[in-house]
């Protein structure tokens, strides 16, 4: 086959194009230019997509002797993944602009412009397993990232290739250190690539504008402090609410609710963040199989979470969750996915149950 490997800079890409290359595909390697001012991106261990780091790849495509490109999709990631981001924060929503990026750049943008030049697939170094057009955990359970790409249709599946779905972390630094790679040693990337010095309450300030508001308690309605931008604060946040005076009991206060119209932040007890009903809107069922709803399911709702069983329905196109236990910290805007559970008969051939996706949708209510 004719494969694009999309080659972020670091070890995860750098692996997943070599065992592209060493299955016998005719590969080639691109790296995505994500902004017109790359210096602006953060360097080093905490960013992706800079400078350094598309030298990275080509030094690593130049070691398995393949071609590579560097393609510019500053535009499409302004559009889809900045501005998504700007406005979910402005309507009171807490927004994955990571899954976005795998949604809107690698899996829409990327792949549309491979097939249209002719390739039959783009490889990337995500962790998770992809088998029959059904998608599961990654073998490494703390890398696995099949969370972050639940929300890809069955067609865009369909052209992807995931190598490192049966390997773990240790493992792709071992081969990456048998092939030379430099990159066998970089640090994982993490954080928000286009808000360079990591401040992301001074960055929605200066692109949404100071917006003040009150913070109120969730009991007595007594205001508590103010704020210049409701956008800086996220459900379940505890630190840097600035109150001017403590909770009756004591107790530290968090943010249960956020009203971005007139700017009121709600804060209250650890209790009051308890949610166990969801309705998720933008359903997508990536394996291409809509269960027969109501079903039995384990429910992520982090990227790095853990599961929570529940029940699940589908109605007039939303999902409508029940959980077994309280989760906190959960927020709209937010990715929920489900995952197979009891009742469920895992794909002939794959791994148990629990461990392939089902569906996924983002957060529009809870309670």
């Amino acid at each position: 086959m004719r494969v694009l490997a999309a080659m972020s800079g670091g070890v995860d890409s750098a692996v997943a194009a070599a065992l592209a290359v060493e299955a016998g595909h005719d590969v080639t390697g691109v790296h995505m230019a994500l902004s017109r001012t790359p210096g602006t991106l953060r360097t080093g261990s905490r960013g992706c997509c800079t400078v350094e780091d598309a030298f990275d790849a080509r030094r690593v495509c130049d070691l398995l002797g393949i071609p590579y490109y560097v393609w510019d999709f500053s535009e499409d990631f302004l559009d889809d993944v900045v501005a998504d981001f700007l406005a979910e924060y402005a309507a009171g929503r807490t927004p994955n602009p990571c899954l976005r990026c795998n949604e809107k750049i690698k899996f829409a943008a990327l792949l549309d412009r491979a097939i249209a030049l002719g390739f039959d697939a783009v490889a990337t170094g995500h962790y998770a397993r992809l088998l029959d057009g059904t998608l599961y955990r990654s073998v490494d359970v703390a890398k696995d990232q099949s969370y972050v790409l639940a929300v890809l249709t069955p067609d865009q599946l369909a052209h992807s290739m995931f190598p490192l779905g049966g390997l773990t972390k240790p493992q792709v630094r071992e081969l990456a250190r048998e092939r030379g790679f430099a990159v066998a040693g970089k640090p994982d990337s993490y954080d928000i690539c286009f808000i360079p010095d990591g401040d992301t309450h001074g960055y929605l300030v200066e692109k949404l504008g100071a917006r003040r508001g009150a913070v109120v308690d969730a009991a007595s309605g007594v205001q508590l402090a103010e704020h210049d931008g409701a956008f800086a604060f996220t459900i379940g946040q505890r630190k840097g609410l600035r109150l001017d005076r403590p909770a009756p009991d004591g107790r530290p206060r968090y943010v249960l609710g956020i009203e971005p119209v007139s700017g009121t932040v709600t804060v209250g007890p650890a209790t009051g963040l308890d949610v166990r009903l969801i309705v998720a809107d933008r359903v997508v069922f990536p394996g291409g199989r809509r269960p027969d709803f109501p079903v039995r399911a384990q429910v992520q709702l982090r990227a790095h979470g853990g599961t929570v069983g529940g029940s699940a329905d589908l109605v007039d196109g939303e999902l409508r969750l029940s959980l077994d236990e309280p989760s906190r910290g959960v927020a709209p805007g937010q990715t929920v996915v489900l995952y197979g559970g009891v009742g469920l008969q895992a794909p002939a051939g794959g791994p148990s149950a629990d461990q392939f996706v089902i569906a996924a949708g983002t957060i529009v209510r809870t309670g």
